[in-house]
């Protein structure tokens, strides 16, 4: 840039200057638009040498491109000077509007700092306005300031330019042409970091897309091919629960096309008797045992394992839920089950399950109880009370806890639970019928049958055992228990039953019972002795049993001894 005839510039020098300013802004990366910007300096604007410093994240700045001398751009280029040296550098010598001037003068104080630069020798100015080599000129470069945000925003670097070609310091022109190529510099230079910001963006972008298919590919091929059932689901809205995925195993399992899936929703496959344990179960994290319905009207046990998958903006949430065939362990579960409550001969419940049906119709209150006693559990609010009324009737206060009750011993709360169980009572014993009913419990023994087992052995008492346990199950209606209590022993629970009704029924069991049985090829008979018994709240399962045991011997010591007789 010629400074002599001020301000009269040579056309072809501005030519030059905008041409390197255009060169600035359609370089191609950050590190060409530096090499622009420092070469910018030494050809268009006059300057022998010229460096840019540019600030890095940490605050300091580095050398990042430098022009017109080889060895000294391989000397400093990459070097980094802290930012508390620049600070000082940039607040001293003489302020050329937005440029820093440092002359020969006061320079030499900066000759230790970390800054990195670059010396030349001469021989001392001649007049006063000649360049020394130890001149020092500094050119900011600041973002441009955001609106009401002051006369310039942030450093992004700092253009230092050395010799000019002329010689002499520059003057106005000069000034101002690199103050204002300092100014586009700037302007460039944030172009370029935000473009290269943005590509690194893309990059970025680029990768978490190809990852995020990549993810859903892999859940797909998961989802699909997984050796249990899977289904998505929809969380919220008017068609919450509605299945709207399902994979190949689930629709294997219940015999239903995937079609066919998405009108449903879980609750409208579950089963009946499951649908509270459906309801029960949370959507997050939740478990659950119950059954589905299969395409051929069957049901299948599944253990069911929720868990919420929301998309990546937070915006639509969806249950995803893994359905795994149990169907076989339940059905293991159910036989053991069944084997520790049923008896393994006959099939019938054994002794626990019978004590076990007949103490969940029971409750500890007696049937009928005089009214001053009501009055004293109602009066109740101590444990002492409590204690005085068991003493008084010879039994202790109920269990709350074994029958499911809130347990409260103060006033008539204690025993509000009652009014939540039907209480069972036993028909008046009076030698008309007046039509009251109770649970019968009706104790069977089998006479003679010790002597099928001495004489023919024990698989023919097995065989009559088996017989008579098939008999009495067919004698008594659905809803009834018929259990075996242990060797020869049968014990029958007819709930709704009068005196004249159990009688009945006792009387039909053993005819069924004295007809002839197969075992082992021949014809054996057995007789039957029936003890009823009645069950009624107050009493415990074991005293209802006993009772009828002993009625059960009474009527059978009344009987001939011919008619007991078996074989």
């Amino acid at each position: 840039m010629e400074t002599e005839s001020e301000p009269y510039v040579r056309l072809a020098s501005l030519r030059q200057l905008h041409q390197v300013m255009a060169d600035m802004n359609t370089a191609r990366s950050m590190a060409d638009t530096l090499q622009t910007v420092a070469d910018g300096v030494v050809t268009a604007l006059g300057y022998e040498l010229a460096c840019v410093n540019l600030v890095r994240p940490d605050g300091d700045l580095v050398v990042a491109a430098f022009s017109g001398n080889p060895a000294a751009e391989a000397l400093i280029t990459g070097r980094v000077g802290s930012r508390e040296s620049w600070e000082r550098r940039l607040t001293m010598g003489e302020t050329w509007g937005d440029l820093v001037f440092i002359p020969h003068t006061e320079g030499w104080i900066l000759d230790d700092d970390d800054v990195p630069q670059w010396y030349t020798d001469g021989p001392e100015p001649r007049f006063e306005d000649e360049w020394h080599p130890s001149d020092r000129l500094f050119a900011p470069m600041y973002t441009p300031a955001a609106p009401g945000g002051g006369s310039c925003g942030e450093l992004i670097g700092v253009l230092s330019v050395d010799r000019p070609r002329n010689g002499r310091r520059p003057g106005a022109w000069g000034r101002e042409a690199l103050q204002m190529y300092a100014f586009q510099a700037a302007i460039a230079l944030s172009n370029a970091r935000l473009r290269a910001n943005m590509q690194r963006a893309l990059v970025r972008l680029g990768r978490e897309q190809q990852a995020l298919r990549a993810s859903e590919e892999s859940f797909r091929q998961a989802f699909e091919y997984a050796p249990s059932g899977m289904a998505i689901a929809e969380m919220g809205g008017d068609q919450h629960g509605r299945i709207l995925r399902t994979n190949d195993a689930l629709c294997r399992l219940l015999g239903r096309p995937a079609s066919a899936m998405r009108r449903y929703s879980f609750s409208d496959l579950v089963h009946p008797e499951d649908i509270g344990t459906l309801l029960r179960t949370s959507a997050e994290g939740g478990r659950a045992e119950l059954r589905l319905g299969r395409r051929d009207g069957t049901y299948v046990w599944v253990s069911l394992r929720n868990s919420v998958v929301a998309d990546a903006a937070d915006g639509p949430r969806f249950l995803l839920t893994h359905v795994e065939d149990i169907e076989e362990r339940k059905r293991r579960e159910l036989q053991l089950a069944h084997r520790a409550s049923h008896d393994s001969l006959t099939g019938l419940p054994n002794s626990a399950e019978l004590r076990s049906r007949l103490s969940a119709r029971l409750c500890r209150r007696p049937q009928s109880a005089h009214p001053a006693a009501l009055d004293a559990m109602e009066a109740l609010s101590t444990t002492d009370a409590v204690d005085t009324v068991e003493s008084a009737y010879g039994h202790p206060a109920f269990d709350a806890q074994d029958h499911g009750f809130d347990y409260r011993p103060a006033g008539a709360e204690a025993y509000d639970a009652y009014d939540h169980h039907v209480h069972t009572v036993a028909p008046e014993e009076s030698a008309r019928d007046d039509g009251s009913k109770g649970l019968a419990v009706l104790f069977c023994d089998l006479d003679g049958f010790k002597s099928i087992n001495d004489r023919f052995g024990h698989n023919a008492g097995d065989a009559v055992l088996i017989e008579v346990a098939r008999r009495l199950s067919g004698g008594v209606r659905d809803g009834d228990t018929v259990a075996r209590l242990g060797g020869d022993e049968f014990v029958i629970l007819a709930d709704g039953l009068g005196r004249a009704d159990a009688q009945d029924l006792a009387v039909r069991l053993r005819n069924e019972i004295i007809q002839p049985i197969r075992a082992e090829g021949r014809a054996v008979r057995v007789g039957a002795s029936f003890g009823i018994g009645w069950a009624h709240c107050g009493m415990t399962a074991d005293e209802v049993l006993k009772s009828a045991d002993e009625r059960m011997y009474v009527e059978k010591r009344s009987r001939p001894k011919q008619h007991r007789r078996a074989g």
